[in-house]
């Protein structure tokens, strides 16, 4: 790297040092840290936050919010895949705008896109409504696993939509001609051509969804009605509620531990494709 380089890298690491690394290290501090009831000042340096972790309660928080984040994943991947693929074969002149209407809904608040389904799936929302015009029984769609997972799956969806597009769009067309003229079938073509060149996009799109689905909590309060409660809402709780900042923390650090792990996981798994490990 040459020293101008260096120097136009600077503003970038300051910024990360001060509103990415100081904050992880304030949360990991509080991680690790007790106040002592009686004298405020007093702080004690222990393990304690993590070990209450452990209860049962929390472990089974964990696990329904990992399982709803990964439902949600896989079901954006299904979902992105073939419209990623999609925005690749359609022609250029309705490309833009294709993507354009895509993207448009991102422009607003997240906030309001989910009060908007609140709309859609209330007891009195459109889709009831629609079926007691005619004369249909109601269905309860909101405040369940089900519209969670809904939400989550709207709000994330371009995540894991333009990686995958990225990586297809960039793909040597030319590889795909060979396998066609060597007789391979659409479908060895996808499993043998396709899929693997894209994987990276793949990989990006899983993480970039599943890291914000296992820790969101508006669309659970919202969706959810707060009756299954996730470690992202009981997060917000000991933050906002209880005040209870150290075991916050450390909750907020093992979420950041599982993401990382996934993230490896994941890293692992695109090497041995490349590779051409079977797995």
């Amino acid at each position: 790297m040459n020293s101008k380089s260096k120097y136009l890298a600077y503003p970038y690491s300051i910024w990360m040092i001060i509103f990415i690394l100081f904050p992880l290290f304030l949360i990991f501090l509080y991680s690790i840290t007790l106040r002592n009831a009686n004298e405020i000042k007093t702080i004690t340096f222990t393990f304690e936050n993590f070990a209450k972790f452990f209860n049962p309660i929390y472990i089974n928080v964990l696990i329904r919010s990992i399982s709803i984040a990964a439902l949600s994943t896989i079901i954006c991947l299904f979902i992105g895949y073939p419209v990623a693929y999609l925005l690749t074969r359609i022609n250029e002149e309705n490309k833009g705008l294709l993507i354009l209407l895509f993207i448009l809904p991102m422009w607003m608040n997240m906030l309001l896109r989910t009060y908007a389904w609140m709309t859609i799936l209330g007891n009195t929302g459109l889709i009831n409504s629609f079926l007691s015009f005619l004369n249909l029984p109601k269905i309860n769609l909101l405040y369940n696993n089900n519209a969670v997972i809904l939400g989550m799956v709207y709000n994330f969806l371009p995540f894991m939509v333009f990686p995958i597009y990225t990586a297809l769009n960039k793909m040597d067309r030319s590889l795909i001609e060979a396998a066609d003229d060597l007789g391979a079938d659409s479908f060895t073509i996808f499993r043998k051509v396709i899929f693997p060149l894209s994987l990276p996009g793949v990989i990006s799109g899983l993480v970039m969804v599943f890291m914000p689905a296992v820790s969101t909590f508006v669309i659970p309060r919202l969706l959810g009605g707060g009756k299954n409660i996730l470690i992202g809402n009981l997060i917000e709780k000991l933050f906002l509620v209880t005040r209870d900042w150290n075991f916050g923390a450390a909750l907020s650090m093992i979420i950041l531990i599982i993401i990382f792990i996934s993230i490896k996981i994941l890293n692992v798994l695109n090497i041995d494709k490349e590779s051409g490990i079977s797995l």
